[in-house]
């Protein structure tokens, strides 16, 4: 991380500018922000951000071959499948451990993947309040390829909206509004113009969708999709009550749920470079490492950590009923690289990518950033501790010709 830039930065914290810094995030929002915004952004060298991009065309190189949806066509269970799937997905996020290697040096290591999309809108906001209080340079950003934030929401409409209007395109989650990422979802309102619908809003006439704006039935054309099946896997008679996603509809994802699944820990086994830990199906082990205590074992088809067992045993290993639903992963040990004023802050880095249809591959574009003094990284597993949560990395805009 970037020692100059975070020495200035804590030399000018006060709590006070947090406070204010938060009351400014919340201004103007439905609700309060529902999960905790870190102290502090994150300053990221311009080595480490070059590191950064690699790991991630690394992995973009994989998703991009013309066989990858049929290597992953096991990933996706079959009672979520969803029909009328498109080529690609149109939002990326590649999680990486800031970490240290062998020799000393910082380097990042590929956590989790996904093709889903995460808070392309709130860490547009966040960004904002971060300089507008703490007094960051305009010499920092939050994006990558030299986009800045006209431009950055301009390939952000492009990849939601496309060539539709927004009020033909709706952001949809089962319960929308009650969701702790709804502040994403208005902000992205707000950006892009989609109106945010739930589950439950959906109204169907053949294979139509429809949803009532001010009391008008409107057709919808789009859907950007925020729904996660995890979250109705509990309600197993949920398609008798709304309509079922799942059957042919005239209506396009943005992205298709499939990619959920297809892009995800299921990916990992196949990945290889600098930057990739050691992953294996479980099924496919063959034989148990005699370290297991530099691997940590989770289940394919869960959400925000759920399930994952940090300290492996090999009788853990031997109780799992599916081990094709597993995977073992050599473990990342993060680094606290981030200097709060009482030690040192582990961190997480999320790369952004959107691909509109039209184009060859999908762009990097921003950033989200997440702090932890806990176990497991994540807003949940870290919610007694300051200096940790939400937050964004910055970086030198690029001046390179």
């Amino acid at each position: 991380m970037n020692p100059p830039a975070r020495k200035t930065y804590n030399a000018n914290f006060t709590a006070e500018k947090y406070r204010q810094f938060i009351s400014d995030l919340n201004a103007g929002l439905r609700n309060p922000i529902a999960f905790r915004v870190a102290e502090t952004p994150v300053f990221l060298t311009d080595d480490f951000r070059d590191k950064l991009i690699q790991a991630g065309d690394d992995i973009i190189n994989t998703i991009i071959e013309p066989g990858f949806k049929q290597l992953t066509e096991r990933a996706i269970p079959e009672k979520w499948r969803v029909a009328n799937e498109n080529d690609h997905p149109h939002f990326l996020a590649l999680d990486f451990g800031v970490c240290k290697d062998t020799e000393g040096n910082i380097v990042p290591k590929l956590i989790e993947l996904q093709g889903f999309p995460s808070l392309y809108g709130f860490q547009l906001h966040l960004a904002d309040a971060f300089k507008h209080n703490f007094d960051i340079s305009e010499d920092w950003t939050i994006h990558f390829n030299r986009l800045d934030k006209t431009s950055y929401i301009n390939l952000l409409k492009k990849t939601i909206v496309g060539d539709y209007q927004p009020d033909e395109v709706v952001l949809m989650d089962v319960n929308a509004p009650e969701q702790k990422t709804a502040v994403d979802f208005y902000l992205t309102q707000k950006y892009i113009g989609t109106p945010v619908v739930s589950l439950s809003d959906l109204e169907q006439e053949g294979n139509k969708l429809f949803y009532r704006q001010n009391g008008d039935k409107k057709q919808i054309k789009r859907i950007y999709n925020r729904l996660i099946f995890d979250e109705i896997e509990g309600d197993p008679d949920i398609f008798s009550k709304v309509v079922d996603i799942r059957q042919p509809l005239d209506v396009e994802w943005i992205t298709h749920p499939n990619w959920f699944y297809r892009v995800s820990k299921f990916t990992m086994p196949f990945l290889k470079g600098d930057y990739i830990p050691k992953t294996q199906f479980l099924h496919q082990l063959t034989e148990i490492p005699a370290d297991l205590e530099n691997y940590v074992l989770k289940p394919l088809f869960s959400f925000a950590g759920q399930g994952v067992i940090i300290d492996v045993s090999k009788q853990d290993i031997e109780n799992i009923k599916d081990p094709e639903n597993w995977i073992l992963q050599q473990k990342v040990n993060y680094e606290p690289v981030v200097q709060a004023p009482d030690g040192g802050v582990k961190v997480e880095i999320r790369l952004l990518y959107l691909w509109p249809n039209g184009d060859e591959k999908p762009t990097l574009a921003i950033n989200l950033a997440r702090l932890s003094r806990g176990k497991m990284i994540g807003v949940r597993y870290n919610q007694d501790f300051d200096w940790v949560g939400g937050t964004v990395a910055f970086m030198r805009k690029d001046v390179r010709p």
